[in-house]
């Protein structure tokens, strides 16, 4: 009844901001309500507090106790919504598929599919030595088991 209750709450905030959106809902045995959300241009406090108001002052305490926690994904939490895909795009990534893991810059992205591009070192066609060729693949969003933002300090 108060998960339900909660996303209808959820979902009327996400109609007035269609730039955020839901990651994670979870209702505990104790009532304690934990929201992840995140938007399209990240989620900053401000947005935190407006997703929290709108849920805690919509709900009744003298029906229910509980308590309430909204917050944005960690920077080394999987990404879980394909909108977060585009909202990373020119990040680097780290993408474990069935049979292989893959990492490279984030070059696009589509509802479907994911454009990782690297560089790599591969031998001369003609010669001895190795030479650095750019390599992209396309991945079906559907085949990413996990994909995760690879922090870089440069």
């Amino acid at each position: 009844m108060l998960k339900e209750r909660v996303e209808e709450l959820l979902n009327e905030v996400f109609e007035e901001r269609e730039d955020l959106f839901l990651i994670d809902l979870k209702v505990t045995p104790d009532n304690k309500i934990l929201v992840v959300i995140d938007g399209d241009q990240g989620v900053n406090l401000k947005d935190c507090i407006e997703v929290s108001r709108k849920v805690e002052h919509n709900l009744d305490r003298e029906e229910e106790d509980f308590s309430l926690e909204v917050s944005s994904p960690g920077a080394t939490e999987p990404l879980l919504h394909k909108r977060q895909y585009t909202k990373n795009i020119g990040r680097k990534l780290k993408v474990k598929l069935a049979e292989e893991t893959l990492e490279g810059n984030l070059a696009g992205a589509t509802p479907t599919h994911i454009l990782l591009e690297w560089k790599a070192r591969e031998p001369k066609p003609v010669g001895k030595g190795k030479v650095t060729v750019q390599k992209e693949r396309e991945v079906a969003i559907e085949d990413i088991v996990e994909a995760k933002v690879m922090i870089t300090f440069n």
